[in-house]
């Protein structure tokens, strides 16, 4: 027996009461912290670096850290990866999500510092070549404008963030958002992006990924049906028209996949931010009985919902606050039970989004 395998069990013997009080600590911080949050929030994961913040502690081990120490350990990690079978073989579909880099070179207004924007895609592209998802989307308005648009500078400010997001190596696709068209037609900013294997003048298209269905959907029109185009629209008046609701209808019928969702402005209620025939469109996803998640952007702070065991997911915003600790994205992991895992960075929310034969929300457990 070599000498590493004898000390082996003497290592477990020291680490695995270390890591049961550092998890009792955690735990007893969480229970906390979870008595001043609003009621349905969720925990995220928690590290303090000095000062005196709940309850005393000087720092807390956060469930990431834990779980990659106990794995190191020998420990049992939760994952939704079957354990008999080879990395290549058990990898789940995995994909980036991030929202509302709102970039153009302007001052900052107040929570929203715009300049700072591609640095913290830059961060997110990154950690997604690294982690090498499958694919990488972003929830819609990539740029912003001046406070006096000038078409041309706002094209460059198109050009170079989309630049920016182009350095992730794979698949990339967007949501078009109120503020992409608030001085460009949903032309001119399609022909500045790319969507991988989309046609270029799609605004709401599909595509499917490892047995996973998405679907792309654009509530940029107005009352009348018409498009956003050049700002002449009024954002809290974001509608899908007939002529798309059709076509959903027909590509939910013709796939046999489970279905997530992505879309700039809001289906989960009613409201500025919300899709004013929200409330068709989620019948429309109720009756297909292949809906897992919809991902959402447009509302900077966040949220969470369940509606008839369809999950509306709301990413934060990369754009609200200074500095690469208020930058925000997520990995989003399908399980072959079909849960559904997301894993925040930064201020993004990490949760655990049990399939329709369950019930429960959790934190999620796999952030590595």
């Amino acid at each position: 027996m070599s000498r590493v395998a004898a000390s082996r069990p003497k290592v477990l013997a020291m680490v695995g009461p270390l890591m049961r009080k550092a998890w009792s600590v955690q735990e007893e911080a969480i229970a906390k912290l979870r008595l001043t949050m609003p009621p349905g929030s969720c925990v995220e994961d928690i590290e303090i670096m000095g000062g005196n913040s709940l309850g005393g502690s000087s720092w807390i081990i956060t469930r990431r850290t834990f779980l990659r120490v106990a794995a190191g350990a020998g420990f049992a990690s939760l994952s939704c990866m079957p354990g008999n079978l080879s990395p290549s073989d058990r990898r789940p579909v995995r994909f980036g999500i991030v929202t509302d880099c709102h970039y153009a070179d302007a001052d900052a207004v107040g929570t929203r510092y715009y300049r700072e924007s591609p640095d913290k895609l830059a961060e997110c592209v990154a950690r997604m070549n690294t982690e090498q998802v499958d694919f990488l989307i972003e929830l819609g308005d990539l740029k912003d404008q001046d406070k006096r648009p000038v078409e041309s500078r706002t094209l460059a400010y198109l050009r170079d963030v989309e630049a920016a997001f182009q350095r992730f190596q794979g698949p990339t696709y967007h949501v078009l958002g109120n503020h992409d068209m608030d001085s460009l037609s949903k032309q001119q900013f399609l022909a500045h992006v790319q969507n991988t294997g989309i046609h270029p003048s799609r605004s709401y298209y599909s595509f499917d990924v490892k047995g996973l269905h998405c679907i792309v959907l654009d509530a940029n029109y107005k009352a009348d049906g018409s498009d956003y185009d050049h700002g002449n629209f009024n954002w809290t008046d974001a509608n899908i028209p007939t002529r798309e609701l059709d076509w959903l209808r027909q590509d939910l019928a013709a796939s046999h996949n489970p279905v997530i969702i992505f879309i700039h402005q809001l289906l989960d209620g009613t409201g500025s931010v919300y899709v004013k025939n929200a409330f068709e469109v989620r019948q429309i996803l109720q009756a297909s009985g292949k809906m897992l998640t919809v991902f959402q952007g447009h509302h900077h702070e966040g949220r969470y919902s369940r509606i008839n065991g369809i999950h509306y997911y709301t990413l934060k915003a990369v754009v609200e606050g200074n500095g690469r600790e208020n930058n925000s994205y997520a990995i989003v992991e399908l399980c072959p039970n079909r849960d559904v895992i997301v894993t925040g960075y930064r201020k993004a929310v990490s949760m655990k989004l049990a399939s329709a034969s369950a019930s429960q929300v959790e934190p999620s457990p796999s952030c590595a």
